[in-house]
């Protein structure tokens, strides 16, 4: 299948190879939770916590360990009430926003802020499907803004 906005086709992803644990990681996997929890308390996104992980922590990957951050941080109460990925795209929406007030006549900026509110709607969509969101919630620029800030 093609790309929605690109007309090219391609790969869906890359994969990390099949292997199951790591053989020099000395964490057992209740000290990993707590590092986890521990640093989504400082205000780290998951994406941010897996690389603490790796980096610091020499723990390649948590699903090695069979578990997931976000999985981690929801059992713990310290998940942020919206997903990550939606967080982010706002973010994004937010800064083209910021853009465009400086720089009215940027068009491809945009196509592509009306392409990344589209798609923060269409994953709200989804989430309020699936309960992870409430159903009156909505997006607004302004509230964004001020979400976001």
């Amino acid at each position: 299948m093609a790309r929605m906005y690109s007309r090219r086709k391609g790969k869906s992803g890359s994969r990390k190879p099949l292997k199951k644990g790591a053989a020099w990681v000395k964490q057992k996997p209740a000290d990993i939770e707590k590092t986890v929890v521990e640093l989504a308390k400082k205000g780290k996104s998951s994406a941010e916590i897996g690389l603490v992980l790796r980096d610091s922590h020499g723990i390649p990957g948590v699903r090695l360990q069979n578990m997931r951050v976000a999985r981690v941080m929801k059992k713990h109460d310290v998940y942020s009430k919206l997903p990550e990925d939606m967080f982010n795209l706002i973010r994004k929406a937010v800064d083209l926003r910021t853009h465009m007030d400086k720089n009215k006549k940027d068009y491809t900026s945009k196509r592509g802020l009306a392409l990344t509110e589209s798609k923060i709607r269409r994953l709200s969509k989804f989430y309020k499907r699936e309960g992870t969101i409430p159903r009156d919630w909505s997006y607004d620029p302004e509230k964004a803004r001020l979400l976001v800030k």
